[in-house]
């Protein structure tokens, strides 16, 4: 009994610091106060699932939606379409959030026998040139593992892991690990940051002669 409560009172722990240390590294992007945070799988049906919320919520509520690649070990062709991701943010933004959305829509047709030529099709339709090897110099897989070793630093240990994180003084970051309440916790957020915000400091009135007048 006694090893139970031990083994218990480790795992409680370990998730609280887990959640101690994502409060800590997980913030919106300078310039925004609330932002929308997955770790994902593009090879992971329900991050295909809940792609189209998170883009819906991104774009409804004026947020950036801020992603993190953690492609599943033992996931065949995760790795290739995530570094394929990266190579598409080299030539636009828009363009690599384009692809993650293409491969997520595409994804039951997808094999490890043919996620190269997926790729080469989504570069040809949009009219972009491909190197034959796609990170020569192992660049994009750093970044890629980079993602995925901060994940795992902050306890992610499934995909999707979506967080609404924010200024908020008292509660950065919300984990939302049911999807279909997404709306609700972004609209609770952004509620809150206002509550903490103070009101811009008002300027005195001036009268004719420039000096300040009475309040």
């Amino acid at each position: 009994m006694a090893l139970l409560v031990a083994a218990a009172y480790m795992a409680t722990a370990a998730f609280a610091a887990a959640q101690t240390s994502a409060a800590s590294a997980l913030h919106p992007p300078k310039g925004f106060k609330v932002a929308i945070e997955v770790f994902e799988d593009l090879e992971c049906p329900q991050c295909a699932r809940i792609e189209p919320l998170l883009e819906d919520a991104a774009r409804n509520y004026k947020v950036p939606l801020v992603r993190y690649d953690f492609p599943i070990p033992g996931h065949p062709w995760s790795l290739e379409a995530h570094i394929a991701a990266r190579f598409f943010d080299t030539k636009s933004k828009a363009l690599g959030e384009e692809f993650r959305s293409w491969i997520f829509a595409n994804q039951p047709m997808i094999t490890r026998l043919n996620i190269r030529a997926m790729i080469d099709r989504f570069a040809s339709d949009h009219h972009v040139a491909m190197p034959t090897f796609l990170d020569s110099n192992g660049e994009l897989a750093a970044k890629v593992k980079a993602d995925f070793d901060f994940g795992e630093k902050i306890g992610i240990e499934h995909t999707p892991t979506v967080f609404v994180v924010s200024t908020s003084r008292s509660n950065p970051v919300v984990e939302v690990p049911d999807i279909s309440k997404l709306f609700n916790v972004i609209e609770q957020v952004k509620t809150q940051v206002a509550a903490e915000t103070p009101p811009p400091a008002s300027r005195p009135v001036r009268g004719a002669s420039g000096k300040a007048a009475a309040q």
